[in-house]
Order: structure tokens, then sequence, then C-alpha cells
């Protein structure tokens, strides 16, 4: 069972504010690998994460062929990180779009004034610590 604790909450929704904003890795359908800065990066709810995709580049084309991603969180001030695994659901229109763009932290809207990005949410399957440990698994 996954239940993203306060504490992954707190640190992951300020990471941008912080200075640490998550990274997403993501594959292809053929297996070509991806890497970006999320600095939206969210907690949805008990179970799954989210973020606000402005730039719709390969990040997205990847999640749209194969939705299993990673999200890398690390702030060594606080000396905690954790991977969080997944699968990926774009949200291009529709009520789930509005409301992780009015949870979007502001400087990610500023990039996108012209309002084009997509909301995606990350179901969590695996959460573990960056040295391998499972902390919770579904």
């Amino acid at each position: 069972m996954i239940n993203i604790t306060e504490e992954m909450q707190k640190l992951v929704d300020n990471a941008l504010k912080d200075g640490f904003p998550c990274i997403l890795a993501t594959s292809s359908s053929t297996g070509e690998p991806g890497v970006g800065y999320r600095g939206s990066m969210m907690i949805y709810d008990d179970e799954t994460l989210a973020y606000w995709e402005r730039t719709k580049r390969a990040g997205l084309e990847h999640i749209e062929a194969n939705p299993q991603v990673v999200i890398m969180f690390r702030n060594p001030t606080e000396r905690k990180a954790w991977k969080f695994h997944g699968v990926a659901t774009v949200h291009k229109t529709g009520p789930i779009r509005e409301e992780i763009k009015a949870k979007t932290v502001q400087p990610e809207l500023d990039r996108d004034p012209e309002d084009e990005g997509y909301a995606v949410t990350i179901k969590i399957t695996r959460i573990m610590t960056m040295g391998g440990e499972i902390v919770q698994e579904r």
C-alpha cells in the first residue's frame, strides 16, 4: 500500500522553493531514456504525485508512449531522498488539469503564459531510498 507521508509531502511540495527540484526519468517506447527537472512536482493525494507539463517535449512523448516513470527527490540540507516509481497519466483538459494548474507554483505558471500546459498525475507503485531500500510498495 502507498501512503505518502506528511514529511514527503512537505519536502516535495517545497522542492523548487528550497532549491532542489524533482527529477523525472522517462523512457520511450523503444527504450530511449529521458530525464529532466520538474519544478512544479507536487503531492496530489496520498498515493499520487502531479506536475504541470509546459514544455511538451520528449518527456511528454515518452509518457504517452510508455507511462512507467521514476521521480527522484533529494534535499541534501534535510538529508532526505526518495525515488517514486509510478504510472503517469496526461490530463490535457478537464477538472484534474484545472485542479493541478491551481496548485502549481507560480514560477512554473509564469513560464506558460498562454496556458497551454497539461497536468500529469503519477500513481505511485513503489517508494525507495536512494540506496534501493523499498520504503512502500503497492
